[in-house]
């Protein structure tokens, strides 16, 4: 087992847990993260992997925006007679996901970029979310079907701007 665009390995829960799994979230196919694998592929396992299991959970689901419950999977494995843990993320459907803390900016954003979880640029950050924001106010239903745009002409025509016959 060695890192690679889809495989993250970490000896121990550290503080970048939630940068990881944010970079494989925004990333095109997502990934894995095992915990109590070294960097280079040693298996060292974890004490308690029931409770690590929890926590890794609750980090999750309390410190990422948009909420990535169901995004991801946590699973205990025993590997050369030693447990670890194995975090298996989906690409997700609302990127860009984010740090809670630090907000939609480059702080907050990361993409995977080879065996790294590296920070977005502003202008990464603002297509994504332009994406994102174009594809569910398309899915918004009206709860009146019969528009009329009466009130869209007066507002035209009063600013001075000439409209044809076809615009209604």
């Amino acid at each position: 087992m060695k890192e690679s665009y889809r495989i993250e390995l970490k000896l121990e829960i550290t503080d970048s847990l939630e940068k990881e799994v944010i970079a494989f979230l925004n990333s095109r196919e997502g990934g894995i993260i095992y915990i109590g694998v070294k960097d280079d592929g040693t298996i060292k396992g974890v004490d308690n992997s029931d409770a690590v299991q929890l926590q890794i959970k609750d980090r999750l689901k309390k410190n990422i925006l948009p909420a990535c419950l169901g995004l991801f999977d946590i699973l205990g494995e025993n590997q050369e007679n030693k447990d670890i843990i194995k975090i298996i993320v989906a690409s997700g459907p609302e990127k860009p996901y984010y740090l809670k803390k630090s907000g939609m900016s480059e702080k907050g954003c990361f993409i995977r970029v080879g065996t790294a979880a590296e920070p977005m640029n502003t202008r990464m950050i603002e297509t994504l979310f332009a994406k994102r924001t174009r594809k569910s106010i398309g899915r918004i239903r009206a709860n009146q079907q019969k528009l009329k745009f009466e009130q869209l002409k007066i507002f035209y025509e009063a600013s001075g701007k000439r409209l044809n016959n076809k615009f209604a």
